[in-house]
């Protein structure tokens, strides 16, 4: 039997641009929860298969990347993604990019559960959390909030280092500069941007 995510993915080859709700009754059942297809939705948008975007009605509609294949893994590390700046492509930059400054990430693919990296580097370890580009503004604020909230529960160790890494677009910049510098500094906290060309870029301010 095909899964939640295959369904979803099948479902938006021949009628893109369905909201979840309309998702939900179309793979699930009318009028049945549609937080399972959020969620998978919301995956499978992080892997690359699908793309959450504003219609032209104001509604977020979900669209089938054009790389997407029909059967979607549920976990592991996911094939070639063509968005550069999803959440699993910035994964894959930063973990070349620790490797190359000698730390020993752990990278958590998918829906892996614990911390989406944790770099050790001999004594010293990382602890960064990852989200992609966002399909609006406003996903793109929610997806920042999380992160922060997400971190603010792993900072059980007093002496690791801790980072938000976000894809290098405006709203973004935007909203790390907006976060109050006292936070920052309380929290030894310090972002990773990552561009499409794959450079990152550390702020600590």
């Amino acid at each position: 039997m095909p899964t939640l995510k295959e369904r979803i993915v099948r479902a938006l080859r021949d009628r893109p641009g369905l909201t979840d709700r309309e998702l939900t009754d179309l793979v699930i059942g009318p009028g049945q929860p549609q937080q399972p297809v959020n969620e998978a939705a919301r995956d499978l948008e992080r892997l690359g298969y699908l793309s959450r975007r504003r219609r032209p009605d104001g509604l977020i509609g979900n669209f089938r990347a054009k790389s997407a294949v029909a059967s979607p893994p549920d976990s592991g590390q996911p094939v070639e993604n063509r968005d550069p700046l999803s959440e699993n492509s910035i994964k894959s930059v930063l973990e070349k990019w620790l490797h190359k400054h000698s730390w020993v990430p752990t990278i958590a693919w998918g829906r892996t559960r614990g911390p989406d990296i944790d770099a050790r580097r001999r004594k010293e370890r990382w602890l960064i959390e990852v989200k992609g580009r966002g399909g609006s503004p406003q996903e793109q604020g929610n997806y920042f909030l999380s992160a922060l909230a997400e971190l603010l529960q792993r900072m059980s160790y007093p002496n690791a280092r801790y980072s938000v890494a976000l894809p290098d677009l405006p709203r973004y910049r935007d909203l790390w500069k907006r976060l109050p510098s006292l936070a920052k500094s309380r929290l030894q906290l310090s972002a990773l941007f990552v561009d499409e060309r794959g450079a990152v870029r550390e702020k600590k301010k």
